[in-house]
């Protein structure tokens, strides 16, 4: 029981770790107000209406508004992990130390079942209390 614990917690550890130093961009693309893709980690597929920039003509010019827009949120993770026990005080380094060796112990299983009333033998009746009484359940 122990060692499965221990594996758990340091996969927990490890995703932690993993998604705290990761980092990634969530593009969207509206079509005026209304969201039509969003993803992550790779750019927004468009709703076909994005009008494209050609090159401007002597004869006309004509300025026509596009009416979608991109939007990029990026998020940075964390670029160094500093593990500094050094810095903990000797009181919160044993309390680190006695809160993890008592969490540990309390998952520890036991051998075998122990029951403490194997050895005694329950009470002889040498009278039915019910029928003293005179109460019956119907």
């Amino acid at each position: 029981m122990k060692r499965i614990f221990h594996k758990i917690s340091s996969f927990l550890m490890a995703i932690v770790v993993l998604f705290s130093t990761m980092s990634f961009t969530v593009d969207m693309h509206y079509c005026g107000d209304t969201l039509m893709d969003s993803a992550i980690f790779y750019k927004a597929e468009n709703c076909g209406m994005v009008m494209e920039k050609s090159t401007s003509n002597s004869d006309c010019n004509i300025t026509i508004n596009d009416c979608c827009s991109g939007e990029q949120i990026v998020i940075d993770g964390q670029d160094e992990l500093k593990i500094s026990f050094d810095t903990l005080t000797f009181d919160q380094q044993l309390f680190v130390a006695s809160f993890v060796y008592t969490y540990i112990n309390l998952f520890e299983g036991l051998e075998e079942n122990v029951t403490s009333y194997r050895d005694y033998a329950p009470p002889l009746v040498f009278r039915q209390i019910y029928k003293l009484d005179e109460t019956y359940l119907i």
